[in-house]
């Protein structure tokens, strides 16, 4: 399973390189993860041309968002995957 990054309706993973595939959604989505904004700018690795290796290449980004509709597209997005995985809360 592979995560799947659309900015403004755009695959911007399979515009950026055909041969990289996104991490998987526990990775990136998670409470806390990457994704999820911090004090200081960073990039973060969404794709990867080998995930089992973090030196593989793939795609990084910094992108800007009004930090409240970030953070509910991403709860939004983690919350999708996770119930469809039928993954129990405990």
């Amino acid at each position: 399973m592979h995560t799947y990054l659309f900015v403004d309706g755009l695959d911007m993973v399979a515009r950026s390189d055909s041969r990289v595939v996104g991490l998987h959604p526990r990775q990136l989505l998670r409470p806390g993860g990457p994704l999820y904004p911090t004090d200081n700018a960073r990039r973060v690795r969404v794709a990867s041309l080998d995930p089992t290796e973090p030196d593989a290449g793939g795609l990084d980004i910094g992108v800007r968002f009004r930090l409240g509709h970030y953070i509910a597209e991403i709860e939004r997005a983690y919350s999708s995957w996770y119930f469809s995985e039928g993954i129990s809360r405990r």
